[in-house]
């Protein structure tokens, strides 16, 4: 699967998300996400144009990750633990170049959160960005929260 293809695809869930939740706010709310009525209805990331809504709560799983496209056209992946905290890091694999992070398997390490790349299997700290397999190698991070 291409970058194209996969950005589009990415684009796409954002903006059918963007579409439900516009015409029925209160529907999407409930059925998109399973979050009842005055609790948090999307998940969203600061980047460089502000806080951007990127999907609802219920579209996180803990063990899975979520791609979202920004409007610079870079990607992030974003997480949620068992214990509800959210998580956001670039989903560009520094090893490889491929856009992949968001499916990589989640673990902790040294009480460390991180998702290791799919590819190569490198671990990326969830909180940092730090690679733990090699200091020298980072990831963005973002700041990520869930809103009203």
């Amino acid at each position: 699967m291409t970058t194209a293809t996969v950005t589009a695809a990415v684009t796409a869930a954002v903006t059918a998300t963007a579409d439900l939740t516009a015409a029925a706010p209160d529907a999407a709310r409930g059925a998109a996400s399973g979050v009842a009525s005055g609790v948090a209805a999307t998940v969203e990331v600061h980047c460089p144009q502000g806080w951007l809504a990127v999907c609802a709560p219920g579209d996180l799983t803990p063990g899975r990750g979520v791609a979202a496209l920004l409007p610079d056209g870079t990607q992030v992946a974003l997480f949620i633990d068992r214990g509800g905290r959210m998580y956001a890091i670039g989903n560009r694999d520094p090893f490889t170049g491929a856009q992949v992070l968001s499916r990589g398997l989640t673990g902790s390490a040294a009480g460390r959160p991180f998702v290791a790349s799919p590819l190569l299997k490198q671990r990326f700290d969830l909180a940092t960005g730090d690679c733990l397999d090699d200091p020298s190698v980072t990831v963005p991070t973002y700041r990520v929260r869930a809103a009203d």
